[in-house]
């Protein structure tokens, strides 16, 4: 469902373990979130968009540009 958090996270040569402890989290409920298994709540994908300096559209595939939206 969350293709695009799962390559991020390896084209950054991070394990589930690593982004989970950034989200203060268990790898376990991170693993869950990107097989689709759930939802991922608005704050957690906030907080993966700033870490992978990208926009929560691209995370949810909304759209193809990876480039962070200008927030002036």
């Amino acid at each position: 469902m969350y293709p695009r958090i799962r390559d991020l996270r390896q084209d950054k040569d991070l394990t589930q373990t690593q982004v989970a402890q950034l989200l203060n989290m268990s790898q376990t409920g991170y693993s869950k979130y990107e097989t689709g298994e759930n939802d991922i709540p608005t704050a957690v994908l906030i907080a993966l968009a700033d870490f992978y300096h990208t926009s929560v559209d691209y995370l949810l595939g909304r759209t193809d540009n990876p480039i962070p939206y200008d927030s002036h």
